[in-house]
C-alpha cells in the first residue's frame, strides 16, 4: 500500500476502536515509524512502504487501537518546549501542569539561589524545567515510587541536569526530614493524586487502565493528599515561601479553604488553565 492508503486504513481501524483524533493519531504513528516529518508525510503520500515499515506501523496501530496512550507508543511526550521520556509508571505530563512552572518561575525572579521542592514528581517534569530555567537553583524532588523516580532521573539525565536535582524516594516531606531543610524552602511545588478514587472509573481508557492509578486517586475526595501538603508545607517554607499546587476540577473553594484553615498562608491565588478552569493554586507563608 502507499503512504496515504496507509494512513487512511489505520485510521479507519483506530476509530472503530473509539481512539479520539484517529486520522492525527495514524499520521503521527506513521511519521514515528518511519522517521519521517510531516512534510515527507504529505509529499510522499503515493509513495510504497515497505513491508518493514507496514510490519512496524501495524503493531503500533494494533497497540493504539487497545487504548495504549499515543504516548506510550511513541515513549515521549513534550513539556515547557522539552521532550520528556513517559512509561506506565509515571503520569503523561499534561500542558496544564505548565502553569506550575511558570508560577514557580515567577515567584522566584528575584531570588539568587532558591530551594525548591518538588513533590509527587512523577516524570520529573516540574523539577526538571525548573533546573533548566534556575541554574542556581537547588532543587530536591519526591515521590512514593521507586519506578516513578527511575524515569524522573533519566529525563534528568536527558535534559542535562541529573547532578542539580536530588531525587528522593517517600512519602511526601518523609524523605527530607535527615536533609536540615525545616523552614528553609522557598518553593514548594506539587501535582499530586487528585482523582476521586469513585471517578477512576469514568475516565478515558488511557487514563484508567494504562497510567498509575498511585499518580491518579488522591482519596474518596480526591483531595486527601492535597490536604496533607497543604497542612505540612508551611513547617518546611521559610516565611514568605510558596506553595505552588496542581488541582482537579471543582476543587478550588475546597483547597482554598484548606489553605484559610491552617491559619499559616496569607490569601491564595488561584489560576485558571487555558480552558478557564481553576487549575493551580499558589498560597504564600506569612
Amino acid at each position: 500500500m502507499t503512504v496515504a492508503e496507509t494512513i487512511h486504513r489505520a485510521s479507519r481501524t483506530l476509530s472503530e476502536a473509539g481512539v479520539p483524533a484517529a486520522a492525527f493519531d495514524a499520521e503521527l504513528l506513521l511519521r514515528f515509524a518511519l522517521g519521517r516529518d510531516r512534510a515527507w508525510i504529505i509529499t510522499h503520500g503515493n509513495d510504497e512502504l515497505a513491508d518493514k515499515d507496514q510490519s512496524r506501523f501495524g503493531e503500533m496501530v494494533r497497540r493504539r487501537a487497545t487504548r495504549e496512550p499515543l504516548q506510550h507508543i511513541i515513549g515521549t511526550q513534550e513539556f515547557w518546549g522539552l521532550d520528556f521520556i513517559v512509561s506506565k509508571d509515571v503520569l503523561i505530563p499534561r500542558p496544564e501542569t505548565e502553569f506550575v512552572v511558570e508560577a514557580a518561575l515567577a515567584a522566584v525572579r528575584k531570588l539568587a539561589a532558591p530551594v525548591i521542592v518538588d513533590l509527587c514528581t512523577g516524570s520529573g517534569c516540574i523539577a526538571v524545567c525548573l533546573a533548566k530555567e534556575l541554574p542556581a537553583a537547588r532543587i530536591f524532588a519526591t515521590d512514593r515510587s521507586e519506578a516513578a523516580l527511575a524515569t524522573a532521573r533519566r529525563n534528568a539525565k536527558l535534559h542535562d541536569v541529573a547532578d542539580r536535582i536530588k531525587f528522593l524516594e517517600g512519602d511526601l516531606f518523609g524523605p527530607l526530614e535527615e536533609l536540615d531543610l525545616a523552614g528553609r524552602i522557598d518553593i514548594i511545588t506539587a501535582n499530586p493524586p487528585y482523582v476521586r478514587s469513585g471517578d477512576l472509573p469514568l475516565l478515558q481508557p488511557e487514563v484508567k487502565d494504562f497510567e498509575p492509578g498511585i499518580a491518579l486517586v488522591g482519596g474518596p475526595e480526591g483531595t486527601e493528599i492535597a490536604e496533607r501538603i497543604i497542612r505540612t508545607a508551611p513547617d518546611h517554607l521559610q516565611k514568605g515561601g510558596m506553595l505552588i499546587m496542581e488541582m482537579g476540577m471543582e476543587q478550588a473553594e475546597a483547597i482554598a479553604g484548606m489553605v484559610a484553615k491552617t491559619g499559616a498562608y496569607a490569601e491564595p491565588e488561584i489560576l485558571k488553565d487555558l480552558m478557564e478552569i481553576d487549575r493551580v493554586i499558589v498560597a504564600k507563608k506569612k
